[in-house]
């Protein structure tokens, strides 16, 4: 199975402009709260990086940040935020080997494929050096599927989306925290945001 869903690349080529003016404001407090775990000027890969909010705040603390997007017209608006050029990677491509301290994925990995998940945090696990950090944020439900905009989340439960981080590695560290906010879409969601640290 692939790590990717077609139709929703699609729709983020289409609505890059207005998603990058529009959409999720960033992560704000749980960012600040994920970087003070980090050590100055850590190396920070984050993926899936809409319009380079968070890359740009990332930045601002003095970490080295390498933002990418698996849709070229999205790694555009980053570029354009960021005054340098982005990244196209989609999660699936991600091959780096113990290159990152932290790795960030706001809202993006919850358009992973249910069946590509476990891949996927392999490749992200891999790509931590010993003792690194992850956090990442997913929509919560009972069963995967599209928003009424056609974009695909694979919605995992809190005990669901801890055995597929459990099945991609060994973490020393593993915590979240669920709230409930509007995205994009306009609909209320529930959302989980986990935290996770490499074993050393």
């Amino acid at each position: 199975m692939p790590g990717f869903d077609p139709a929703t690349l699609a729709f983020y080529a289409e609505e890059a402009a207005d998603y990058a003016a529009n959409g999720p404001g960033g992560l704000g407090d749980q960012l600040d709260a994920f970087l003070d775990r980090l050590p100055p000027g850590a190396r920070i890969l984050e993926l899936g990086c809409g319009s380079g909010r968070d890359a740009a705040a990332m930045e601002a603390r003095g970490f080295q940040v390498e933002p990418t997007d698996g849709v070229p017209e999205m790694a555009a608006q980053a570029a354009a935020r960021l005054g340098r050029p982005v990244r196209v990677m989609r999660f699936d491509e991600l091959d780096a080997v113990e290159a990152y301290d932290a790795v960030v994925a706001a809202y993006s990995l919850l358009h992973v494929p249910r069946g590509a998940l476990d891949g996927v945090l392999r490749r992200v696990w891999l790509a931590l050096r010993p003792g690194g950090w992850h956090f990442a944020t997913y929509k919560t439900g009972a069963a995967d599927g599209r928003d009424r905009l056609g974009r695909y989340y694979n919605y995992p439960d809190e005990a669901a989306l801890r055995a597929n981080y459990m099945a991609a590695g060994d973490w020393s560290v593993i915590g979240t925290e669920t709230s409930e906010g509007h995205g994009y879409e306009g609909a209320l969601a529930h959302f989980v945001a986990i935290t996770l640290r490499k074993t050393a």
